[in-house]
């Protein structure tokens, strides 16, 4: 069971004592991200995750990482549009040293100006490590073309121009603007003593310098018409798609989930059976919703030779406007949902998904279900609720596009889209 605790500081503790396991996963969660950025500092949010493990007054970047690796641990960190996690796996009896490198980097981290001159170069050769990944590019322009003037068509890493324009004093200014009491909250999976934890947790910001509350606006994007394509001499066409999708805290998200697992989100699926086992044009195709705190998408990538794109996009076509007019039958919706609860409950098995589910949905959206509330609205799904959403998605049909390749003519692939 989660419960969600509130230090006197207002940061929320939520907790999932998992008394059958021997490990513990624990994350502090950040709102901060590339929405919550601008043109000027573009990539801040992933440049302080990288700052963070640089040392802090307690510790140099090298003990930082050994204090949890040399007990048999991972420490890590990821950023995304709407916020940053850093976390740590190991067994359960070192949480107190989990917890105590953790806080010490939010608390305590240097950001000194020689560390920040070293990681722009770091941070610019993972810039050109996306630009040599097709799908990864592909990807971040897919973005742009659908959320474009938004915050949210930013790229996450930022460019080689923000980066080599970021200071310690832009990253402070920011920093006091999203590292706030109320944008952060810390969650805790697996074997620990509940009632301790949070005491402990408490006494670290006794004397914490961190501001008490900003609200972060965010606007509310339409999704745009319009393609974007780059000119790579490569071997494969790859293009990405978006449709209408479903913003995060929707329910509706768990019947475009189920309705995903249908059209392309696995090798059983439509997308994947008529491109690359009937008619073998792709290697790599699948479908997936992107949901966000008021708007969402949903995507459709696929990887090809150029001569196969016009067949591809054809019978792609083909299966959207069948699923709009025709929908799904009662054994595809059965099916579609029994995948869904599978693919839930298997990621309830990794102590690391639940720790890093709470934490986003009590980050993003201050409420978390219990695996029994998620499997119930599951099986709830009616066949209207299919019905809404394929007519709230697929009626439009493909709104933006991304394409990355040699020999891509705009006009033609607009054509071959758009009709």
């Amino acid at each position: 069971m989660y419960k969600v605790n509130n230090l006197k500081n207002g940061i929320r503790v939520v907790t999932e004592y998992i008394p059958y396991v021997n490990s513990i996963s624990l994350g502090i969660w950040v709102k901060s991200g590339s929405r919550y950025e601008n043109l000027d500092n573009n990539g801040i949010s992933h440049f302080i995750e990288h700052m963070m493990f640089k040392g802090t007054k307690n510790r140099t970047a090298k003990i930082l990482a050994e204090e949890i690796e040399s007990l048999g641990g991972q420490i890590n960190a990821f950023t995304s549009k709407e916020a940053t996690c850093y976390y740590v796996k190991m067994i359960d009896e070192h949480i107190d040293v989990a917890l105590d490198v953790l806080l010490d980097m939010l608390l305590n981290s240097n950001m000194s100006e020689d560390d920040i001159e070293k990681e722009k170069g770091v941070i610019k050769e993972e810039i050109n490590m996306y630009e040599d990944s097709p799908e990864d590019l592909v990807g971040d322009l897919l973005s742009k073309s659908t959320w474009d003037g938004d915050t949210l068509s930013y790229s996450i890493l930022g460019t080689h121009e923000t980066i080599n324009k970021m200071s310690r004093e832009k990253i402070l200014d920011y920093m006091k603007h999203t590292y706030t009491q109320n944008n952060i909250v810390i969650a805790i999976a697996g074997n620990f003593k509940e009632d301790s934890i949070v005491k402990k947790i408490e006494s670290y910001f006794d004397n914490s310098t961190l501001n008490p509350n900003f609200d972060l606006n965010i606007s509310k994007p339409e999704i745009k018409n319009d393609i974007i394509i780059k000119q790579k001499d490569i071997e494969q066409v790859h293009i990405g798609l978006s449709l209408k999708g479903i913003e995060l805290g929707n329910e509706e998200i768990y019947t475009l989930s189920a309705i995903n697992s249908y059209f392309g989100g696995g090798t059983s699926s439509r997308l994947f059976q008529r491109l690359r086992e009937e008619n073998g044009l792709v290697y790599t195709v699948y479908s997936f919703p992107s949901s966000y705190m008021n708007c969402g998408s949903f995507n459709i990538y696929f990887a090809l030779n150029e001569h196969n794109v016009e067949k591809a996009v054809k019978l792609l076509r083909e299966e959207i406007e069948t699923l709009y007019k025709h929908g799904m039958n009662k054994d595809q919706m059965k099916k579609a949902k029994e995948q869904l609860k599978g693919s839930y409950i298997l990621g309830l098995e990794s102590v690391a998904s639940r720790m890093f589910s709470v934490g986003k949905s009590v980050l993003l959206q201050n409420k978390v279900y219990e695996p029994t509330e998620v499997l119930n609205k599951i099986d709830n799904i009616t066949e209207n609720d299919f019905r809404k959403v394929i007519d709230k998605v697929f009626l439009s049909g493909i709104q933006s596009v991304a394409a990355v390749g040699k020999n891509i003519n705009e006009n033609t692939l607009r054509q071959q889209i758009w009709g």
